[in-house]
């Protein structure tokens, strides 16, 4: 007998493809059996598109209040499972156990035009005091002087701010992030890297980032993992206290090993050379003498 577990929020539905009597499905709800202990828990997570299995018999654990980064070549799954963890794609087999308050923040900011920026964050929420809700949260992403602004008036940095505060808001025990500072130029991507680390540290969520920045992952998480033909082929963990560097050996030497994973060769630095003394020979310039 073959068991599916489809996610759900707060519980999981076992579709039992026939049951002992040989007759149809039963499909019953179960509870949730994320423990104390772990956050997400997937195991042999399979997932196909026709004849294209893109998740192939996955496993991950993450745990309250871990920050973990996922790495990965195009095509190798990595959106997928972060759409599965946020209950928008249906697994094909296997087991997802997930939080119910889970919130996602993609790569474009996906604002409603004709909404202010208030409205955006408590965007599909029946809540008590829903402006004052939004206003606290867009002022934790420094936007509390912009709650009316229209998103054709907010920057890329803001309109993802916006997006991250909408996020906030629901108090998520599981924050999924799909590559949010790429289309960033570089100098707000760094404001955004040390706000997503201060948000990280007073909410404590779990913490999925799928990104293709090395340095990022690395800058950012607890644990590296590398996502090759939809299983994970390595976990690394990020021992080096906060804030990182990096300019460190360390940094570079856990770089360097992602990288190589991910099918990038990296020339080692050349050997510094010691300068060797030979004395140096100046011509006389009869021009220049004088008596």
């Amino acid at each position: 007998m073959q068991t599916i577990q489809l996610d759900l929020p707060g519980a999981h539905l076992r579709h039992d493809v026939r049951n002992e009597a040989g007759g149809r499905p039963q499909v019953q709800a179960v509870p949730n059996p994320v423990t104390t202990d772990t956050q997400v828990r997937a195991r042999q997570l399979t997932k196909r598109f026709g004849d294209n299995t893109i998740l192939d018999q996955l496993d991950l654990d993450i745990r309250p209040g871990e920050f973990v980064a996922l790495l990965g070549r195009s095509g190798s799954g990595k959106t997928t499972l972060l759409r599965a963890l946020a209950g928008l794609d249906r697994i094909t087999s296997g087991t997802l156990d997930v939080p119910q308050a889970r919130a996602a923040v993609f790569q474009e900011p996906r604002l409603m035009p004709w909404k202010r920026a208030w409205r955006n964050v408590t965007l599909g929420l029946n809540i008590d005091q829903p402006r004052e809700r939004a206003n606290q949260a867009l002022g934790e992403v420094g936007l509390a002087h912009r709650e009316n602004a229209w998103p054709a008036t907010l920057s890329g940095g803001e309109a993802q701010r916006v997006a991250l505060a909408r996020a906030l808001v629901r108090e998520p025990k599981l924050l999924l992030l799909d590559e949010p500072f790429a289309a960033l130029d570089a100098l707000t991507r760094i404001r955004m890297h040390q706000l997503i680390l201060a948000l990280w540290r007073e909410h404590r969520p779990s913490v999925l980032l799928v990104t293709h920045d090395v340095d990022e992952a690395v800058l950012l998480a607890d644990r590296v993992l590398v996502l090759e033909k939809g299983r994970i082929v390595s976990d690394i963990a990020i021992t080096q206290p906060r804030p990182r560097s990096a300019e460190r050996p360390e940094f570079q030497r856990v770089r360097a090993q992602l990288l190589q994973l991910l099918g990038v060769e990296i020339e080692a630095a050349p050997e510094p050379v010691a300068p060797v003394s030979t004395p140096v020979h100046t011509p006389f310039n009869f021009s220049n003498f004088s008596i």
